[in-house]
């Protein structure tokens, strides 16, 4: 693996912003930093960039220590933060060449050349950065992210503000970067998530509450019933249903159960009310969507 997290902690204070944090990354992924603000995100970004030490724990990247060799673990890192910091009054191949000569590349204008293309700023070239849509200024501001070949990107809501023709242009770019780096995309969109990574990592209260293939997040989801009955129900009872796994009592008739994973419990409570003289007057299953499963973790 090519970012290894170990048992990573940040304390500040009495307070953790970090809790023993582990997990480990390999190229070719595009992971998903998710979590509320104040979850911690922002802190572990910082530490994998060596911008600040963990009180605990340690962080190799590419077999780099963070410890040891901060500055070869920079050179391997692009990096957009969520405000785009860009010299407005500067044409874009100036800006760009300035940030190629601040990473001291060799060739900077084939280098520059290769990079308006990559990122899709061939239309705009020409254009001082002041004059660009938010959609081509958050281009450029993966373009000098991307400039140096880093083998890491990490991106901090880099869609935010974008419209829908935007977004997609910067989803797509950002996938096909990831096709041969490593990309951390920061964010508490879901959406965000399932449109564009490969994993997702939740972190809340500065733990990983859950660390999984995109794909696999549907499965997170909690398998809820929203039943009303025609008479009062002895609540013990119910509880004892099989499959039953959580109940709220919401009235004397009215309850939400929640039931045990890829278990549907309708037939066995419509047998359960019968046998205990009750009809059951309506019964939902939830559609949970994705958003309600990132409330669900992190609440």
């Amino acid at each position: 693996m090519s970012i290894i997290a170990e048992n990573v902690s940040k304390v500040y204070g009495t307070q953790y912003a970090l809790k023993n944090v582990s997990f480990s990354i390999g190229e070719g992924e595009i992971v998903g930093l998710l979590g509320p603000n104040g979850a911690g995100k922002s802190t572990l970004m910082k530490i994998i960039t060596c911008f600040i030490p963990p009180t605990s724990g340690n962080v190799t990247v590419y077999g780099n220590s963070i410890f040891d060799n901060t500055l070869e673990i920079r050179r391997n890192i692009g990096y957009l933060p969520e405000q785009n910091p860009l010299y407005t009054d500067m044409y874009i191949r100036e800006f760009l060449r300035f940030i190629a000569g601040v990473h001291k590349l060799d060739n900077i204008n084939k280098r520059v050349e290769e990079i308006i293309e990559t990122t899709g700023l061939t239309p705009e070239a020409n254009k001082k950065i002041g004059q660009l849509s938010k959609g081509y200024r958050q281009r450029v501001g993966l373009a000098q992210a991307l400039i140096h070949d880093p083998k890491i990107l990490i991106l901090d809501e880099p869609t935010t503000g974008l419209d829908p023709n935007q977004l997609t242009e910067i989803r797509s770019l950002i996938r096909e970067v990831g096709k041969t780096k490593i990309v951390i995309l920061s964010t508490h969109i879901m959406q965000e998530v399932e449109a564009v990574c490969s994993r997702a990592i939740i972190i809340n209260h500065g733990q990983i509450v859950a660390d999984k293939p995109t794909e696999q997040l549907h499965t997170m989801r909690i398998n809820r019933y929203h039943v009303e009955f025609d008479n009062d129900v002895q609540v013990s009872k119910l509880k004892q249903v099989q499959g039953v796994k959580q109940l709220n009592q919401l009235s004397p008739t009215k309850f939400v159960i929640d039931a045990n994973e890829n278990t549907d419990i309708r037939k066995t409570l419509f047998d359960w009310a019968v046998a205990n003289n009750l009809a059951i007057l309506t019964i939902q299953k939830d559609e949970q969507s994705l958003e309600t499963i990132f409330q669900e973790l992190t609440k």
